[in-house]
């Protein structure tokens, strides 16, 4: 299935860009992001993330289908 993947703060900064699309049989957003934290040696683990799944905060255990769009909110300093 094809999953867009929105990208911001740090995990924007490690992977050069601010979203891709791409081909994964994962099955849910972790699963999603193990295979992203591979290929793209991204540093921040899980738990320190939220994930939403097309604008909404989801679980990491929802259930993707083909078109979903998943965006990985890593925590954000400020000042």
């Amino acid at each position: 299935m094809k999953i867009r993947i929105e990208y911001f703060a740090m995990l924007r900064e490690q992977r050069g860009c601010s979203n891709e699309t791409l081909e994964t049989s994962a099955p849910t957003p972790r699963a999603l992001y193990d295979e992203l934290r591979d290929r793209h040696n991204f540093s921040l683990d899980p738990a320190s993330l939220q994930v939403a799944v097309n604008e909404d905060f989801s679980e990491w255990d929802h259930a993707l289908a083909n078109g979903d769009t998943v965006v990985y909110i890593p925590p954000v300093a400020g000042g």
